[in-house]
């Protein structure tokens, strides 16, 4: 369903009781009785586990999965798959300038990126009373895992000219991605840059944020929004990454929530950030409960602030916990 996203974020800003946006799928494969590997290389299965948790947790938009290996895959890297943990990328896949200049960008529907397209397509038909998101890797992510994350640290330094070359690449295909998730009926995108958030301000500004723009300034318009998710350590980084003007923003639980707040502007909405595994995952229903109400009482006096997870949620975190988060926070704003 279309919705206008720029009258939505407005609305979520002005609404004086939010409802949490946390990045939620993962878990829904305890409600449709699947294996998280069943799952990920199957677009059916990943609509109706977004459905699944659409209809169970009262959550102000749907995420769909956050995995980090679909686009390094659709490139040619080698993927770790697991019954119930997320897949990851084994090793690098370009190595130096000639195998830079050789790689091919893949076609979208290369690797799974055709089942994540049609999981949104799906997914769009059935939940329409709340926007959708389709979760997709920021470029500096994606060229890190084609280079490997530490190799690519000095490569920044070293052969600056290698990782553009790389980032380049990236960047052009996760624009034809981004689009075929706008066409498949998403109402925006989560962009996950975590891999930014080790860098120093000088390098992000130079190998992270002008292709996360190019991304932004090639699909968002009224009707489509881009969140930008960065769960590190991003407070000296805040400055730069306030110039990408994304729609919303999403940060992890190595910073205080409240400084972003700071400097992020009003009118974009910022969502975080209940630690997603050792509070959700491991902890104990009266500790999510006694976190949430902490950052709501905290944070809940900036109007763009929404509570969320600080990240995607792990696969095999209980369902009474993530419930025992929606209590808390539909607690606090009855009170």
């Amino acid at each position: 369903m279309k919705w206008n996203m720029k009258q939505w974020a407005k609305d979520v800003i002005e609404a004086p009781v939010k409802k949490a946006m946390p990045i939620l799928s993962f878990p829904g494969t305890q409600i449709i009785g699947h294996t998280v590997d069943e799952m990920v290389r199957d677009g059916h299965l990943q609509a109706l586990c977004m459905e699944a948790v659409a209809k169970r947790f009262d959550m102000g938009a749907v995420f769909s999965l956050m995995d980090l290996s679909v686009e390094a895959e659709a490139f040619g890297s080698p993927i770790h798959y697991s019954e119930d943990e997320v897949p990851t990328v084994t090793a690098a896949l370009v190595h130096d300038e000639d195998e830079a200049e050789a790689l091919k960008v893949p076609e979208v529907g290369a690797g799974r990126t055709g089942e994540c397209v049609k999981g949104i397509r799906e997914i769009s038909q059935m939940v329409t009373d709340r926007p959708i998101l389709a979760g997709i890797i920021g470029p500096y992510s994606l060229a890190g895992r084609l280079l490997d994350m530490t190799e690519i640290m000095i490569l920044c330094y070293e052969d600056p000219e290698l990782v553009e070359t790389v980032l380049e690449k990236a960047t052009q295909f996760l624009i034809a991605y981004a689009k075929a998730f706008k066409e498949a009926g998403a109402n925006g995108i989560a962009i996950a840059e975590p891999a930014a958030g080790l860098l120093s301000p000088g390098l992000i500004s130079e190998f992270s944020t002008p292709y996360v723009k190019r991304i932004c300034e090639a699909v968002e318009d009224d009707n489509f929004m881009v969140l930008y998710h960065n769960c590190g350590n991003v407070v000296p980084l805040l400055d730069n990454i306030n110039t990408i003007k994304a729609g919303a923003y999403s940060f992890g639980n190595a910073v205080d929530i409240e400084d972003t707040l700071k400097v992020i502007d009003s009118d974009r909405i910022v969502i975080g950030n209940i630690a997603p595994a050792e509070t959700l995952r491991n902890g104990t229903p009266e500790e999510i409960k006694m976190q949430t109400t902490e950052l709501l009482e905290r944070c809940g006096k900036y109007k763009n602030f929404v509570i969320a997870s600080g990240c995607d949620i792990p696969p095999m975190t209980s369902l009474e916990n993530i419930q025992a988060f929606f209590d808390a926070v539909s607690e606090f704003y009855a009170n």
